[in-house]
């Protein structure tokens, strides 16, 4: 198992840039899958970007590409969301989570961390 802690949220004014982080304890987390993943007011999860096991692969929602970049750490345990260009509709909780299986199913997720990008 692995647990997630993310970091880096906080309020920007839209075009500026955040980066998100996510810390993982367990031995395990070199063999996962990452993805980020945000919850707007009112709105399903949904989305945003995942990478693979290797630090392969990196797939982005339609409304971030370009925009967002998504890199992990295995030595350090960690996965991280480079925001830029933030428009007041990337305003969310953003959370990281964790596919063991590698099968797109997300069965470990951290607690969150709010984004707020004022216009």
């Amino acid at each position: 198992q692995v647990h997630l802690v993310e970091s880096g949220g906080g309020l920007v004014q839209a075009g500026g840039s955040l980066r998100l982080s996510c810390a993982a304890s367990g031995r395990t987390f070199s063999t996962y899958a990452m993805g980020w993943f945000r919850q707007a007011p009112g709105k399903e999860r949904e989305f945003v970007a995942a990478i693979g096991w290797s630090g392969t692969n990196p797939r982005y929602a339609d409304s971030v590409k370009g925009r967002f970049t998504i890199s992990r750490d295995n030595a350090k345990n960690t996965v991280d969301l480079q925001m830029n260009s933030l428009k007041p509709e990337d305003t969310a909780v953003y959370y990281c989570a964790g596919d063991a299986s590698r099968t797109g199913v997300y069965a470990y997720w951290g607690q969150g961390t709010q984004v707020t990008v004022s216009s």
